[in-house]
């Protein structure tokens, strides 16, 4: 059975100060607390070694947002995996729709940042979603299995048990509006059930499949009551603690 992953996305947002305030104020907030999901924060580049060192001993895990495929060389802006983990990262974001679109990403570039993720010790979380108009031509099962298919080619069973999947409709990322629990359940339902096909179904019970794009806490539970989502890859409202530490705690504040 899969485990259930909270992770906030800052994309480019707060200074270092704001951030170490943010990162001490939620251990703070969730110390001592049980029955907590997974954490994870990403924060912008520039603040990874100080909230590091901010988290450091407590649940909370921290991801980068982006990472380039090569261990070092003349890729001036870039960061390899290595200096990741030097600054504290234990897993980092791969293929997000706002690379994919602002940057060109594409499907095979987003498999070679996978491997070096892995090679590097780094956890992907790995992200997919199709766009408005791929969704209003009925085209969502072809794009996803596009992204699956070249994305994890080549990849086996024991990489792919390392990685999460981060589901997230274009249309639905920093719009205000949210895939109903019953379109996102749709999406998860086909990527697990791509995975069993593909791989195994032992494997595509353990994979974590998070929902991201708009979530809230006032839709978080109704979103994890749903089978196949596994937990949230959370964007503007993760850069409130308080906002933030609502989502994390869905169960007691929602009474799921």
């Amino acid at each position: 059975m899969a485990r259930t992953v909270i992770a906030g996305n800052w994309k480019m947002n707060k200074t270092i100060g704001e951030a170490v305030a943010f990162a001490a104020a939620l251990r703070k907030a969730l110390a001592d607390k049980p029955d907590l999901p997974e954490i994870v924060i990403a924060p912008p580049f520039t603040a990874l070694h100080a909230v590091s060192a901010v988290i450091s001993g407590s649940a909370i895990c921290l991801a980068a947002q982006n990472m380039h495929e090569a261990e070092k060389g003349a890729f001036t802006g870039e960061i390899s995996g290595v200096m990741l983990r030097e600054a504290g990262c234990s897993s980092v974001i791969i293929g997000h729709s706002e690379r994919r679109t602002f940057f060109g990403e594409k499907n095979q570039s987003i498999n070679k940042k996978l491997f070096a993720a892995l090679r590097t010790g780094l956890n992907p979380i790995f992200c997919i979603g199709e766009t408005l108009q791929e969704r209003e031509e009925n085209r969502m099962e072809e794009v996803i299995g596009a992204q699956l298919k070249e994305g994890l080619n080549n990849l086996d069973d024991s990489d792919i048990r390392r990685i999460l999947i981060a589901y997230e409709p274009v249309w639905a990322i920093g719009t205000g509006k949210t895939a109903t629990p019953a379109q996102a359940q749709e999406m998860h339902r086909f990527i697990r059930n791509w995975i069993a096909g593909g791989h195994s179904k032992e494997l595509s019970e353990e994979t974590v499949i998070l929902y991201g794009g708009s979530v809230t806490p006032q839709n978080i539970a109704l979103l994890m009551s749903q089978p196949d989502i596994n937990g949230a890859l959370v964007g503007g409202a993760s850069l409130d603690v308080e906002s933030f530490v609502r989502i994390v705690e869905y169960k007691s504040t929602q009474g799921v």
